[in-house]
């Protein structure tokens, strides 16, 4: 089947190299001359595990392409797929000025039936105006659908080529059964296809998603509760999800969640739920509880160490208030991308807490597998980079784990010990066993255990 992709970020790239690797003819559009340019030489602009050689392997095979020609690949299409950003405006709406540009574009090149299908996630009723800009630009027949994407950063190329569900959400049979063809390979051994309308589709997705946003800071909250109570939410969790109507899955506490998806989305549907006159107070106290669970971890720093201070201890270079609590401090970060497996640092907890250290005089040094560069952008002098995890702990006062990649699980604590300047260990993932740490002569501090 020709495609085109119009869209080369997270979601466009995905798709396109996954339609191409089960034997379509692909070819992903943007008019970033930059960024085309780019994937043109092999060099893909975000990090994702297994995407880089998928791309490689479809171009080698030449069933995937990249061209700034958003006119040609709409020609030459049968279905087109709009991947475009849907930013949240400030009010907390999505900003749909790209998806609409984008259909008018297709309109405007039509020159036979195609299916206009969104992989961007929007809100509820924008496959009907996709539809009013489409009539008001083109005689030629279409069909329009909804065709949310469901995928994990650190595990997209996975969910797109073994995905749980895919929905298709169109009034139109023609449409349908299009992209049911389309995504037949996809789930041979399992039908998974939910076909439905175009606003159910576009509900689904942000269904889903607050769904997971709540999970989390559902458990968040327990967490500070469980800290109140003495009681330890490590151990209620996994008592939680052995209830099979409950689950194990997004249970685990922490400083927030972050990324491009969860934050927006819930601005998203809080915005559609008011304006709709239904305001939905559960996904509203999610995001008020995510604000707060982000500043969870900078606010035990500075606990641990005014207590610290209040016992009368000796300090070298005491804090001098007019500096900030935590002037002569020096607090390592391990982690910075939003989740393991991805350099994404947007809404990334780890941002926060840079921002509640600094402001507190502290000095910051960190390390991430794949995320410093873009925090380096941001920050530049004012944090410090390590190329290794044990070079950002040298001389520190502090170490916060923020971010769960799997080398910053099982460190080598004797080397800590010696490396530190003091053995205060702040665990924002409840990665490490706190008897054998405290043991060990460290003090622990983690997300909801006593």
């Amino acid at each position: 089947m020709q495609l085109a992709v119009v869209g080369t970020g997270y979601v466009g790239l995905v798709a396109g190299a996954g339609f191409a690797e089960f034997g379509n003819d692909v070819t992903c559009v943007d008019v970033s001359e930059a960024k085309i340019a780019m994937l043109k030489r092999g060099e893909v602009p975000i990090y994702e595990p297994g995407l880089e050689e998928l791309i490689a392997k479809n171009v080698r095979d030449d069933r995937l392409k990249f061209s700034t020609d958003v006119a040609g690949a709409i020609r030459g299409a049968e279905v087109v797929f709009i991947a475009v950003g849907t930013p949240s405006a400030d009010d907390g709406s999505a900003d749909l000025s790209a998806v609409f540009a984008v259909a008018e574009t297709i309109a405007k090149n039509m020159d036979s039936y195609k299916v206009v299908a969104t992989k961007s996630t929007v809100p509820v009723g924008t496959a009907d105006k996709i539809q009013a800009i489409l009539r008001a630009n083109t005689t030629q027949a279409f069909g329009v659908a909804s065709n949310p994407e469901f995928l994990k950063e650190g595990d997209a190329v996975n969910d797109f080529m073994k995905p749980d569900r895919v929905i298709i959400g169109s009034d139109d049979a023609r449409a349908r059964e299009v992209l049911r063809h389309l995504y037949n390979p996809f789930v041979r051994a399992s039908d998974r296809i939910h076909l439905m309308d175009p606003r159910s589709a576009e509900l689904s997705k942000y269904a889903a998603n607050c769904m997971l946003a709540t999970r989390i800071s559902f458990m968040n909250d327990l967490a500070m509760l469980a800290e109140k109570l003495g009681a330890d939410i490590d151990v209620v969790r996994k008592a939680t999800g052995a209830d099979v109507r409950i689950g194990s899955k997004f249970l685990f506490p922490g400083p927030g969640f972050g990324g491009s998806c969860f934050p927006k989305d819930l601005a998203a549907l809080v915005y559609t739920a008011k304006v709709s006159g239904h305001p939905l107070a559960i996904v509203e106290a999610a995001q008020e509880i995510n604000a707060r669970q982000k500043h969870v971890l900078g606010q035990k720093v500075l606990a641990y160490f005014q207590s610290k201070r209040a016992e009368g201890e000796r300090e070298e270079g005491a804090a001098d208030e007019g500096r900030g609590p935590l002037a002569g401090k020096t607090v390592a970060l391990w982690g910075l991308s939003f989740k393991p497996r991805t350099d994404d640092i947007r809404e990334s907890p780890a941002l926060t807490l840079i921002e509640d250290l600094l402001a507190a005089g502290a000095t910051v040094q960190a390390h991430d597998p794949q995320a410093m560069s873009a925090v380096r952008a941001i920050y530049g002098s004012r944090v410090m980079m390590s190329d290794n995890m044990y070079g950002a702990a040298e001389g520190a006062d502090a170490l916060v784990l923020v971010t769960e990649w799997h080398e910053y699980r099982r460190p080598d604590f004797k080397r800590l010990l010696r490396i530190m300047n003091a053995p205060a260990l702040f665990d924002g993932r409840n990665m490490w066993e706190p008897d054998e740490l405290r043991g060990l002569g460290f003090s622990y501090k983690g997300i909801g255990r006593p």
